[in-house]
C-alpha cells in the first residue's frame, strides 16, 4: 500500500484538528495542504517508525510550529474572531491547546500526544488541565441544543451546565430549532444532523445563520462525510458516540474564537 493510501483515511480528521486549532476552515485546510505538500516534496522524511496517522499529525505539528509565527507577523488585517483568539492565546500556552485537542477531540493517548508535541506524558496531562481551566474561565455563553434523542440531549445539557453555561432550550426538529433561536438568541448551537421528523440539523443551522451569526458545533456519527474539503463546511465537529471530555473541548474551542464571549 502506498503512503498516500495509508494517509487518505486520516485526512478528514486532520482537517478537523486544523480547523479547531485555527478556528477557521480556510486556515485549517491551508495547514493541511502545506502538510501534504511537505510529505510529497520529501517522502523520505516522513516518520516510518510510527503509525501513519501519528506520522501525519507529527508532520502537521512541524508545519504549524514553523509557520504560524510568520502568519501572525505577515497577516496584516485579521478578522474579529482571530483577534479575539490571539488575545486569549496571549494568556495561554499554545501547547496546552494542542494537548487538549489532540487528546480530547482527536482521541490520541497522552503517550501519543507527548510524541506529537515533544513533551513527556505527565506534561501532556498537565497541559490538558491547564487548557481546560483557562478556556472555561475565559468563555461563558448561552447554549441551544438541537438533538432528538432525549438521553443524548440530557447528557449534553449536563455538560453545558457543568461548564458554567446557560441553556436556552432543546429543539428536536428543524422548525423548532429555528423558532427557538429566533425567540431566545443563543451564543452557541450544538446540532445533531438527523432530527426527529427526518429534517436536517444542517438545514436548521443554515436557517439560523441566515438571521444572525453564532458558533455551531455539529454532532454526527459520520464526521468524514462533512470533512471533504468542500466549502462551506462546519469548523467544529463531535463524533458519535462521544466522550464528555470531547464535548467540553469542542465547546471551549468554539467559544474561544467567538468575540461575544470576551471576558470583561
Amino acid at each position: 500500500m502506498s503512503l498516500g493510501q495509508q494517509l487518505a483515511p486520516h485526512l478528514p480528521f486532520l482537517r478537523r484538528y486544523g480547523r479547531a486549532l485555527t478556528g477557521s476552515q480556510m486556515q485549517g485546510d491551508r495547514y493541511v495542504r502545506a502538510t501534504l505538500e511537505a510529505i510529497v516534496a520529501a517522502p523520505e522524511e516522513f516518520p516510518r517508525d510510527v503509525d501513519p496517522r501519528l506520522g501525519l499529525y507529527r508532520t502537521f505539528q512541524a508545519i504549524w510550529n514553523s509557520a504560524h509565527i510568520e502568519d501572525d507577523v505577515d497577516a496584516g488585517g485579521v478578522d474579529d474572531s482571530e483577534a479575539i483568539a490571539r488575545a486569549r492565546l496571549a494568556r495561554m500556552s499554545p501547547l496546552s491547546r494542542q494537548a487538549l485537542l489532540l487528546t480530547a477531540m482527536e482521541g490520541f493517548t497522552p503517550e501519543d500526544a507527548a510524541y506529537l508535541i515533544d513533551a513527556d506524558t505527565q506534561r501532556v496531562e498537565e497541559l490538558v488541565n491547564e487548557a481546560l481551566a483557562e478556556i472555561e474561565k475565559q468563555t461563558r455563553a448561552r447554549v441551544m441544543i438541537i438533538e432528538d434523542e432525549p438521553i443524548i440531549a440530557m447528557d449534553i445539557e449536563s455538560i453545558v451546565r457543568d461548564l458554567g453555561h446557560e441553556l436556552t432550550g432543546v429543539a428536536v426538529t428543524r422548525d423548532e430549532a429555528v423558532a427557538l433561536a429566533m425567540e431566545d438568541r443563543p451564543g452557541l448551537v450544538l446540532a445533531d444532523i438527523q432530527l426527529a421528523d427526518d429534517s436536517s440539523g444542517i438545514d436548521a443551522v443554515k436557517d439560523i445563520l441566515a438571521e444572525f451569526n453564532v458558533p455551531v458545533i455539529f454532532i454526527t456519527a459520520f464526521p468524514e462525510r462533512l470533512l471533504t474539503g468542500e466549502r462551506p463546511e462546519p469548523t467544529f465537529l463531535i463524533t458519535k458516540p462521544f466522550q464528555r471530555s470531547t464535548v467540553k473541548a469542542a465547546i471551549s474551542q468554539a467559544l474561544f474564537f467567538d468575540q461575544s464571549t470576551v471576558p470583561a
